[in-house]
């Protein structure tokens, strides 16, 4: 008998006084030992499907058809039976951990709460089986971390956690849903192998959720493809992936960032150069404060990058990415020469700086973290002119309208809030809110990562688009391989905040000097591949 069994499962929501359909009629079994990945991209039904098993869904889910698990229905079960089975029986760990985990409470905290729920685990045997569970996923001096709160730790060692605490009470399936989108690599590397591993010992099944089809034909059993809420094509992986039957499937196993960006022009100014610079963070101690070292978060770094042209920065969470590129822009306190468009940064009078932010915008990689809830599409695109102003006199509307039609949206939705947009959308409108400024420079932070595979390739389409069109210069990070090559003219590559490699694109991607360059491109042609 198969430990859960999902049959003609529908799920529709109440919404303005009618029901909107989100899954319609999924039927697929896991057994124990097995995984079952449910692909397809974003809005497909996924995680509703998911949700759907142990009734997550909230009050405005209509839910028909069956959901048994070891033989007993789910769906109009008593809460009381539904709370013995969550958390313990059935577990999840989900995509991003910090919106997971509470950040008010240390690690310890958060796993006990677990153990004393279900187990009845207190005391010292509950700080047993705690640190027994952290080690049992990779976290090093277990101990050591109990007190320690999600903001202290990398994000592979947050997903970590979030599994450590799925296992806490040895589920017999374990629900894993887009649990490596926001790591690099050679951390998804880690933690697919850390879930297979854990899957192989204890036997559960395992339920991944995932639009990434390279992970996928690596540790699948079984596929199940989703479109518009409906399975449309499943079965064995390999003969899935060796034969797919519907359109679909072979859409998304063709959606990838290809090609190369275009030529930057001979005679292209260079717009940002670095000279040794550093960005050292003071660790401080003790009752005064006493500094007793340095989190050397990027040391002597030196890049330049010209208009129209695209830096690729690569490397592991944590490398100093993202924090390079906010000392560029001068958002956090720096050492070293940063000259943008002529100027050295570092000589700007306030009021200066103000004004060239203008000049330089960033994009982020969550995009509905990084946009106001409760402001409309124009409300947040048009926010920056309020502060810059309108160029050519022109009214926000109208530049809204503009910007809205270059980045692929129609300007009749610019009414609409966030939550109303799907991924793909909203970041759309994170672009349009940094190009309505015509700035000269533009910071990726991981713009596609949280992505599915066709809404990636149309984003980096839209960006090359963009940058031939404006002569804009671009700084990219993503733990993307594939999508860092199709977008860069030059690429970095980080560790523990050193640039140890850098160069040409294509040289850097073909003939990689440095053991940890090889590494990172092996990692990434593993996943791919």
């Amino acid at each position: 008998m198969s430990l859960l069994e999902v049959s003609n499962l529908s799920v529709s929501f109440r919404q303005d006084g009618a029901t909107v359909p989100a899954v319609r009629g999924v039927s697929f079994t896991v057994d124990p030992g097995e995984t079952v990945a449910l692909v397809g991209e974003s809005g497909s039904g996924k995680s509703v499907t998911a949700l759907s098993t142990v009734a997550l869904l909230g009050s405005s889910a209509v839910v028909d058809g069956s959901v048994r698990y070891d033989g007993q229905e789910m769906i109009g079960a008593p809460a009381r039976r539904l709370r013995d089975v969550r958390g313990n029986d059935i577990s999840f760990v989900f995509q991003e951990p910090m919106t997971s985990l509470n950040p008010l409470h240390t690690l310890e905290k958060q796993i006990r709460e677990s153990l004393e729920l279900h187990q009845g685990l207190t005391g010292d045997a509950a700080r047993t089986r705690i640190i027994e569970l952290l080690q049992r996923v990779g976290i090093r001096d277990a101990e050591s971390r109990l007190r320690a709160y999600p903001h202290q730790l990398s994000g592979g060692q947050r997903q970590r956690v979030m599994i450590a605490m799925a296992l806490a009470n040895k589920p017999d399936i374990l629900i894993a849903d887009e649990p490596t989108t926001a790591l690099d690599v050679t951390i998804q590397a880690q933690i697919l192998e850390l879930l297979a591993h854990i899957k192989r010992d204890e036997g559960m099944g395992l339920l991944f959720i995932t639009h990434d089809l390279g992970i996928v034909e690596r540790i699948a059993d079984k596929v199940c493809v989703m479109k518009d809420g409906a399975i449309v094509e499943s079965g064995p992986t390999a003969e899935t992936f060796a034969n797919p039957r519907h359109d679909y499937t072979r859409k998304l196993m063709s959606a990838r960032a290809t090609g190369t960006p275009r030529p930057v022009a001979q005679d292209a100014p260079t717009l940002v150069e670095t000279e040794g610079l550093r960005v050292w963070f003071p660790i401080q101690r003790g009752f005064l404060r006493r500094t007793t070292g340095h989190v050397k978060a990027v040391n002597d770094a030196t890049i330049s990058v010209r208009a129209g042209e695209t830096l690729g920065l690569v490397g592991e969470s944590g490398s100093g990415k993202t924090t390079l590129a906010m000392a560029i822009m001068r958002l956090t306190t720096s050492e070293g020469r940063v000259v943008f468009d002529g100027e050295e940064v570092h000589d700007w009078s306030t009021r200066r700086l103000r004004r060239r932010r203008a000049d330089m915008q960033i994009v982020f990689q969550d995009p509905y973290g990084s946009l106001s809830p409760r402001m409309t599409c124009e409300q947040i695109i048009a926010e920056g002119l309020g502060v810059h102003g309108n160029p050519g006199g022109r009214t926000a509307r109208e530049l809204v309208a503009e910007v809205m039609q270059e980045v692929d949206l129609d300007p009749a939705m610019m009414h609409r809030y966030p939550h109303e947009f799907s991924g793909g959308q909203r970041q759309r409108i994170a672009i349009a809110r940094a190009m309505i400024l015509r700035p000269k420079l533009v910071v990726l932070d991981e713009p596609t990562s949280a992505l599915d595979m066709t809404v990636q390739v149309q984003i980096v389409d839209l960006l090359r688009r963009l940058q031939q069109k404006y002569g804009l210069a671009y700084i990219f990070i993503s733990h993307d391989l594939n999508v860092v090559r199709a977008m860069s003219h030059k690429v970095a590559v980080m560790k523990d905040g050193d640039i140890v490699e850098y160069g040409d694109a294509e040289e850097v991607f073909e003939r990689p000097r440095t053991d940890y360059a090889k590494s990172l491109l092996r990692a990434a042609l593993e996943r791919i591949s």
